[in-house]
């Protein structure tokens, strides 16, 4: 069978209803949200399936439930196709909790847990209205990051946050410093420049606190060696050992999100025990919901082969697909 990797979404990919249609037919997704239920100490499920939709934006909220959904998503899969393993995962900010359960580094529940407490720690970093993230589509990451430092210069933080595609950068830091380098993105031929509808600038210095908040509930968890390699958010690389993963966690909150050079990285081989993956690129399986990493990683390489599992309908397309790749 071709080579898989698995990647997981992060903040932005929730909508209502998600994760209702695998929880209604699988016993192992149904028990992903009694666990999650049972870690929060309120209904998560009833969250993702009715909202409000005002609730389930909140950054709290939002990242235990994209966490849950993707890992029911998972162990559908997994159910219906135990044989194949992936060479590498990764997930977008968020997602990279994900991808550390999905690898046995990091039990479910605590998962659950430390996210719920990292998008708390997230929101009140930054008093609300204070931060902005806006995504510039068209201009080289040089030169957005030279606009940057020539508006951060000043006294305010602003710099790139998610280096999403080579057209797509999302910028972050205070309000005012992001309205300046977007237009100053528009005056240099940007082809567009969206306001993201967030409740805080993550991923910039300004998240420090966080950061720091979030290392000492890391030092409650226990973290594994992982079973396969997942590539970080914070350099890109490599890692499989449980010492790893916590400073990497931590160092994400205030660092863009390398998404171009994660998917680099899986496609041209991961490096393992006996060196390169031989073969063809990877086949990539987004796993949870939405479909924002698969239009990316298209982006980044067209002739990437993409996949996604987020209801019954696509589990069924990835399983064809997979099947018949072997």
């Amino acid at each position: 069978m071709q080579n898989v990797a698995w990647v997981f979404p992060g903040q932005g990919s929730q909508s209502i209803g998600m994760g209702r249609e695998l929880y209604e037919s699988s016993n192992s997704a149904r028990e992903v949200f009694r666990e999650a239920n049972e870690a929060m100490g309120f209904d998560l499920a009833g969250i993702c399936f009715e909202g409000p939709e005002e609730k389930l934006r909140l950054t709290a909220y939002t990242q235990p439930a994209i966490l849950t959904v993707s890992i029911a998503a998972l162990k559908v899969l997994q159910d219906r196709i135990p044989q194949v393993k992936p060479v590498a995962v990764a997930g977008h900010s968020l997602g990279e909790y994900t991808a550390l359960v999905s690898a046995g580094a990091l039990a479910f529940q605590d998962a659950v847990r430390v996210v719920h407490k990292r998008g708390q720690f997230m929101q009140e970093a930054v008093p609300v209205g204070v931060g902005a993230m806006a995504a510039i589509l068209g201009v080289e990451l040089s030169k957005l990051q030279e606009i940057c430092e020539r508006v951060a210069i000043r006294g305010e933080v602003v710099a790139p946050a998610n280096l999403n595609s080579p057209e797509q950068t999302v910028i972050a830091g205070h309000a005012g410093a992001v309205a300046e380098v977007a237009e100053l993105a528009k005056s240099i031929g940007a082809k567009k420049v969206i306001p993201l509808p967030v409740s805080a600038p993550f991923h910039c210095s300004l998240m420090q606190p966080a950061a720091d908040r979030l290392a000492l509930e890391l030092d409650r968890v226990t973290f594994r060696d992982l079973e396969m390699p997942l590539v970080t958010n914070v350099d890109a690389k490599c890692i499989r050992n449980a010492s790893e993963v916590k400073t990497a966690l931590v160092r994400q909150v205030v660092a863009p999100v390398r998404w171009v050079d994660i998917v680099r990285q899986i496609l041209k081989g991961v490096p393992v025990t006996a060196g390169q993956i031989q073969g063809s690129p990877p086949i990539f399986v987004e796993i949870g919901p939405g479909k924002v990493l698969s239009g990316l990683i298209r982006r980044i390489d067209k002739n990437a082969t993409v996949l996604n599992v987020e209801d019954l309908d696509s589990l069924e397309k990835t399983i064809q697909t997979l099947l018949s790749s072997a």
